[in-house]
């Protein structure tokens, strides 16, 4: 059997599982707009199939990254290129300096805002990222909690800089284990919001109900998840890491940590920039260049890993294998999906 008619046989049995799970679903009304949600593990080629999605559907982009909101963070967040956020308009990138803050209710509301004004303009909103929660926030509604409070906030994040993480890690085990075993002593950003929760509202974050059903109220949810064999993706991630060395990636965290990169709870934590930190504080031996290059290539590939837990939790998204299905034919597919929707 040819290749051709291999993938031809693959995108068969695709459609007819697409037309499986449609028959799942409660019929969406045509008053409820659609939205395309392209999201996969680092590295898999979301950029570049969004790009084609979207001059495809004459629609406009939507980050979902959350260290792209900010202004200067080019290289390692992998944002797009000039002329690609030229030829399609996109949102959400280069929104915020490093000296602002920068969470998921605020991609909530900045990017519910972004999928209304695109629909105004009779185009089709693509929500293109990897980060989970950012999504998760968007389909199903903004968590639940407190409205945050400057001066409790404030108190947390010095306390973070005192203490360290883990510890006020620690001291979310001890209050609310259950939210504490989602997350991990990494999530800097979670740890402190969780705190505030609970010293704002003396319940914990896990008390708080979740939304089950999702949010096709107002939207029509066209969700896809790309990815790769993890031998195969995994390759790539250390490919693409070594390629943002070489672009640059170094000197752009220098040019950065001049600008507050540090001061920036979440930015700093970001993966590739929290390594190049902790480089810049060493000694900056080969050895230890090889061990930043090393710990990059490292979290890049965890944080892969937690990003496909993330998602087969998430039962909206559709699974495309880029290791089985060639890049034109994913294409094919989610614009045959919106056309044929709804």
């Amino acid at each position: 059997m040819s290749d051709s008619t291999l993938e031809d046989k693959q995108v068969q049995v695709f459609f007819e599982r697409v037309t499986q799970w449609e028959s799942l679903q409660i019929a969406v009304p045509t008053s409820r707009k659609k939205v395309v949600i392209l999201s996969g593990p680092t590295g898999v080629g979301k950029t570049s199939l969004s790009l084609v999605v979207a001059k495809a559907l004459g629609g406009e982009i939507i980050s979902a990254d959350s260290m792209q909101v900010y202004q200067g963070m080019d290289i390692g967040t992998a944002k797009a290129s000039i002329e690609d956020r030229t030829s399609v308009p996109h949102h959400l990138i280069d929104i915020r300096s490093l000296d602002q803050s920068f969470n998921v209710m605020d991609f909530w509301q900045e990017a519910t805002t972004a999928i209304d004004a695109i629909h105004a303009r009779g185009s089709i909103p693509i929500v293109v990222g990897g980060t989970g929660f950012y999504i998760h926030s968007l389909i199903y509604g903004p968590p639940s909690g407190p409205p945050s409070v400057d001066a409790v906030r404030l108190q947390l994040e010095n306390e973070l800089k005192e203490k360290g993480a883990f510890a006020l890690f620690q001291r979310l085990q001890e209050l609310d284990p259950d939210y504490a075993a989602t997350i991990t002593p990494n999530d800097r950003h979670k740890i402190v919001r969780a705190l505030e929760i609970i010293s704002l509202s003396c319940k914990k974050v896990s008390d708080f109900s979740k939304q089950t059903m999702p949010g096709q109220q107002t939207y029509n949810f066209r969700c896809w998840f790309l990815y790769m064999p993890k031998e195969i993706l995994y390759r790539l991630i250390e490919q693409r890491c070594e390629e943002m060395i070489q672009k640059g990636f170094v000197e752009e965290v220098k040019i950065l940590e001049s600008l507050g990169l540090r001061e920036n709870s979440s930015a700093s934590q970001a993966i590739g920039y929290r390594q190049c930190l902790e480089f810049l504080d060493s000694t900056q031996t080969e050895e230890d260049f090889q061990q930043f290059v090393f710990s990059f290539k490292q979290a890049s590939r965890r944080y892969a890993k937690r990003q496909f837990t993330w998602f087969r939790k998430e039962p909206l998204f559709r699974w495309l294998d880029r290791d089985q299905v060639s890049f034109e034919r994913a294409a094919e597919v989610i614009l045959q999906d919106v056309e044929l929707s709804f």
